[in-house]
């Protein structure tokens, strides 16, 4: 290989050949069968033919050429936003056509978003493939061809110089492998007699090998680096009695003893010197963020600072109200950093940060930026933290003036089932606070068919005439974020014309953050009785007035995610209602899902529960930039393996520390830091 395109590998972290030995395949193209119309199920990319039925031009937001497909099974459609006069006339009625993609739920049902197609002789068709072909990850002068050969020439070798096995024996054995080398040449180079529908999915034994040691490899990385931060010097936080009595002496409520013995766990870890990492999991309305404000007393009691931060503006300024309102009567400094700030305001509360006199501060990814220099931060507090870069996490953990690591607590209110979790984020120490607040209402969830929905908008007048605010959700699932405000706008101007009294704000992705700011702030203040929003919602502001929340076609969200949305109304005393505003064809699937949501109101059932229904999905939030993919496992479809890693892998941790170097390198390689977020 020569320097230039060995400079292009090196882009991809692929250095040696055991690196591009275990650069595996992200899918295969499936081009040895034809899947008939009537079978397509959504996101799986399936090699279908079909005669055209017709074709039109279509002027929605975005002119698009829709292609109606049909086989003797069913029908279809293809999309296409850019095309040309002669690709839509020779696409007549009549024209067989063999098509390669992946549906998505469109308007029109089932659609195929510019899929690769070919018009093909129906009296002499082309054959199809005889196996799957790899698809591989790449970068800019590396072509799926290029990436193909190279990886060939290096298969060719294993055979006579196999890389070292690092498993036990009989892991090989249950997964039906004679060993390492025959698990990666059946992933590379799949043979005619595999099982096809496993290897799609990722169930076919040799992946579930490589899988296994790949999800050792990272629990052993995460577990190793909680260890060297157990091995830094941390600042001694504690907290005065008196003063924890004064704090909790002005609140209207007692702690739940969740929130008591996630308290204890905390201040166990600020007293002991060396660097909390602990993650606080709480249901939607649990009263995490009373917990981080009783972590932040002890930080600034000790005479340090604390960070806050926030994804968004508009729950930055909740917490720093929250924040404010308890502390601030106590006689300490909050400070607020967020990047609406005019350029006078950033520069004072840089100075008082600096200088120390800001004793917490409440923020957004402002407090990441360049020129925020702390005093003395001691402790650090990220809320939903799957929402933030790692790298960005990580400018918290830099040392202090005191060469001390700050602590660090991160929350999320997203449910993640405990043996998730505990792989997912084996370098953290783990609180549930499991137990909701007395005079927290349960949310009353009701499925309601879209033909009732004129009924449903009745119920919203009389909710409003009673003083009530209600949300109104949209999910369109989209190719773009565009299409989504679209629906989202449509759906307003509807309820705008039917409910002419009531004041109605509109919220989506694409509007700019100021103005999505400013629509919340006015809803927060009862200026807006009506919110139509798309997700953007799922993670948001406290608005205890409103008490009504319709979900629009809820069957096309993760159980999980509609828990999210649905913990916005519930948050004040009054009775609240979620109605479930489903289309006409809903799958029996779809029902027992939505079904889940009516029966509980308990975050951590809803998620094992999705898991169960869903299989793999994002159920552990977004995966950010620079944060360590997984080559070929999937921490919910393998979730079953996790147990019996944890148990391997702290053997491995004290007996063969030489091993787990080895194999955190094999997997791992220059990725390691980003694990320490």
């Amino acid at each position: 290989m020569g320097d230039k395109l060995a400079a292009n590998f090196a882009k991809l972290g692929l250095h040696s050949q055991q690196d591009l030995l275990f650069h595996l395949p992200l899918r295969y193209l499936d081009r040895t069968r034809i899947t008939p119309l009537g079978q397509l199920q959504l996101n799986t990319s399936v090699m279908i033919q079909g005669a055209v039925l017709r074709t039109q031009v279509t002027f929605g937001r975005k002119r698009s050429l829709l292609v109606q497909l049909e086989d003797e099974s069913g029908q279809t459609c293809l999309r296409f936003y850019h095309f040309t006069a002669y690709q839509k006339d020779r696409l007549e009625p009549g024209t067989l056509l063999r098509c390669y993609g992946e549906p998505r739920l469109g308007s029109s049902g089932l659609e195929f978003y510019h899929p690769e197609y070919d018009v093909i002789d129906a009296a002499a068709p082309p054959p199809l493939d005889n196996t799957l072909t790899p698809v591989y990850g790449l970068t800019e002068g590396v072509s799926q061809q290029r990436m193909r050969s190279v990886i060939e020439q290096v298969l060719a070798k294993i055979k006579q110089s196999p890389p070292d096995e690092y498993l036990p024996r009989d892991v090989n054995q249950r997964f039906a492998c004679e060993s390492l080398s025959e698990a990666l040449l059946c992933v590379h180079q799949p043979p005619h007699s595999v099982q096809v529908k496993s290897l799609l999915e990722g169930h076919h034994p040799s992946q579930q090998r490589l899988a296994y040691e790949e999800l050792l490899a990272h629990f052993l990385v995460k577990r190793k680096l909680h260890a060297i931060a157990a091995r830094q010097k941390a600042p001694r936080l504690t907290l005065d009695t008196s003063l924890q009595e004064r704090f909790l002496a002005q609140l209207p409520f007692a702690l739940t003893g969740a929130q008591q013995r996630v308290c204890r766990e905390i201040f166990n870890d600020l007293a002991n010197g060396s660097p909390m990492l602990r993650m606080v999991q709480g249901d939607v309305g649990s009263g995490k963020t009373l917990v981080a404000a009783l972590a932040a007393l002890a930080g600034i009691d000790s005479g340090f600072q604390v960070a806050v931060v926030a994804p968004t503006e508009i729950l930055a300024e909740q917490h720093f109200r929250n924040f404010d309102g308890w502390l601030s009567g106590l006689g300490f400094q909050v400070e607020w950093l967020v990047g609406k700030l005019t350029v006078a305001k950033r520069r004072n509360a840089l100075e008082r940060i600096a200088s120390g006199e800001a004793q917490v501060i409440v923020g957004t990814h402002a407090l990441f930026q360049e020129g925020v220099n702390f005093a003395r931060l001691g402790l650090s507090i990220v809320d939903e933290q799957h929402r933030f870069g790692v790298d960005q996490r990580l400018s918290l953990r830099k040392t202090n003036a005191d060469d001390q690591l700050p602590h660090q607590l991160v929350m999320t209110a997203t449910p993640i089932p405990r043996t998730l979790a505990m792989a997912a984020y084996a370098e953290l120490d783990y609180s549930v606070i499991d137990e909701l607040p007395p005079g927290r209402t349960p949310v009353n969830t009701v499925l309601i068919s879209q033909r009732r929905r004129a009924q449903v908008v009745e119920r919203i007048r009389a909710a409003c005439a009673e003083g009530r605010q209600v949300y109104w959700v949209c999910t369109l699932v989209e190719e773009s974020e565009s299409l989504a405000a679209a629906n989202a706008e449509q759906t307003a101007s509807e309820l705008r014309e039917a409910l002419a009294d009531i004041a109605i704000g509109l919220v989506h992705g694409r509007l700019k953050a100021t103005e999505k700011e400013t629509v919340m702030a006015a809803f927060k203040a009862a200026e807006l009785q009506l919110l139509v929003a798309t997700t953007v919602i799922e993670v948001g502001v406290d608005v205890p007035n409103a008490s009504l929340m319709i979900i629009e076609n809820p069957e096309r969200l993760g159980l999980a995610q509609l828990h999210q949305l649905r913990g916005r109304v519930g948050r004040g005393t009054t009775a609240s209602h979620c109605v479930l505003l489903y289309g006409d064809k809903l799958s029996e699937q779809a029902r027992q899902r939505l079904q889940v949501l009516r029966e509980t109101n308990d975050g951590f059932l809803v998620a094992e529960k999705d898991l169960q229904l869903r299989g793999p999905g994002e159920v552990l939030g977004t995966r950010q930039t620079g944060d360590m993919q997984y080559r070929v496992a999937d921490m919910v479809r393998d979730e079953h393996l996790l147990p019996e890693i944890h148990q391997l892998g702290e053997q491995y941790l004290h007996h063969q520390p030489a091993v787990c170097e080895k194999l955190i390198q094999r997997w791992i390689g220059d990725k390691q830091a980003y694990i320490n977020a």
